[in-house]
This record gives C-alpha cells, sequence and structure tokens, in this order.
C-alpha cells in the first residue's frame, strides 16, 4: 500500500515537473520567434525605404513595383541584407536583385 501510494505521488510529481517545464520551453520558444518575426519585418521595411529613395518616386523609376514588396515580403532575413548592401552601389532595381 505504501509502495503504491509512492508510485502515485511520483507520477503526479513527475506530470507536474514536465508540464512546468514545457510551458517553460514553449514561452522561450514563442519569444524567439516573435523576436526573429520582428527583426525580419524591421529589415524589409528598412529595404523597402531605401529602395523607395534611391528609385522610388522621386526618382526617374517611379514607385517600386508590386512585383518587388512582394519579392521583399517572402524574402529570408539573409536575402534582404544582400539586397540592402547592393543598394548603394546599383543603377537599377534589377541590379539590386540579380542573382549570381
Amino acid at each position: 500500500e505504501g509502495e503504491q501510494k509512492g508510485r502515485q505521488e511520483g507520477r503526479q510529481e513527475g506530470r507536474q515537473e514536465g508540464r512546468q517545464e514545457g510551458l517553460q520551453l514553449g514561452e522561450q520558444k514563442g519569444r524567439q520567434e516573435g523576436e526573429q518575426k520582428g527583426r525580419q519585418e524591421g529589415k524589409q521595411s528598412l529595404l523597402q525605404k531605401l529602395l523607395t529613395k534611391r528609385f522610388g518616386p522621386f526618382k526617374r523609376f517611379g514607385p517600386l513595383p508590386e512585383a518587388v514588396l512582394e519579392q521583399i515580403r517572402s524574402a529570408s532575413t539573409e536575402q534582404i541584407d544582400t539586397w540592402a548592401d547592393r543598394v548603394f552601389d546599383a543603377t537599377s532595381l534589377d541590379a539590386v536583385f540579380r542573382v549570381h
């Protein structure tokens, strides 16, 4: 009887610890994903601003095409960084988005 009661208490304690650990891991993962998404959106916004300043309505190219905006929205952080580096030396939008 004492042994059975000890096992039952051990299982309950184990479940409780497991739930607590699961919650902590879930919160941490959610926070990391939120931070990453925020950085991604910030980089997307900055690239759009750079492109608009360099090639946008105040220059000879007109507003940024929707296809370019969609390409930026679906790009990885690394790709956005690559394009942002090209903005200052590129002579056209095509030069910014060229594939090597």
